[in-house]
């Protein structure tokens, strides 16, 4: 078994600079919560002028993705492709799309309300994984 690729701490940092101090503290403690959940996922990372975003798989490709955390200035949203397959009685989250939804975390209160990891949680459990004969993703950013 190989080991969960990171982003690099201080690119990553870096990158959440521009969305000033509160939004990027909200968006590594999401990640936090994330990979405390998931810690054999793969972290991938792509950033752009406007936004970054972390995705997080148990194969190492993006197309595999269980969640995301999409951070942009004043928010951050927590997204899940499969949102539609996610049981959500409570009716927190947001849908993108056909299958996607979202939720999006203005505090860092909101990071610990219960339905945050239980909605994460859902999600992982239908994600692909990796399985001894599957080949090795290639490696690259992220």
């Amino acid at each position: 078994m190989t080991a969960a690729r990171r982003a690099d701490a201080s690119e990553l940092k870096r990158f959440l600079g521009s969305f000033g101090p509160e939004v990027a503290k909200i968006a590594l403690r999401v990640r936090t919560l994330v990979l405390g959940e998931a810690p054999l996922a793969d972290e991938l990372v792509d950033a752009a002028e406007n936004s970054v975003v972390m995705g997080y798989s148990f194969t190492g490709r993006a197309s595999d993705a269980f969640c995301h955390i999409a951070v942009s200035s004043g928010w951050v949203r927590l997204g899940f492709d499969s949102g539609a397959e996610i049981p959500d009685p409570e009716g927190r989250l947001e849908r993108a799309g056909e299958s996607g939804s979202h939720i999006r975390i203005e505090s860092l209160e909101g990071i610990r309300q219960p339905h945050v990891g239980r909605l994460l949680r859902a999600a992982m459990r239908n994600a692909p994984r990796r399985t001894d004969s599957a080949p090795e993703p290639p490696k690259g950013r992220g």
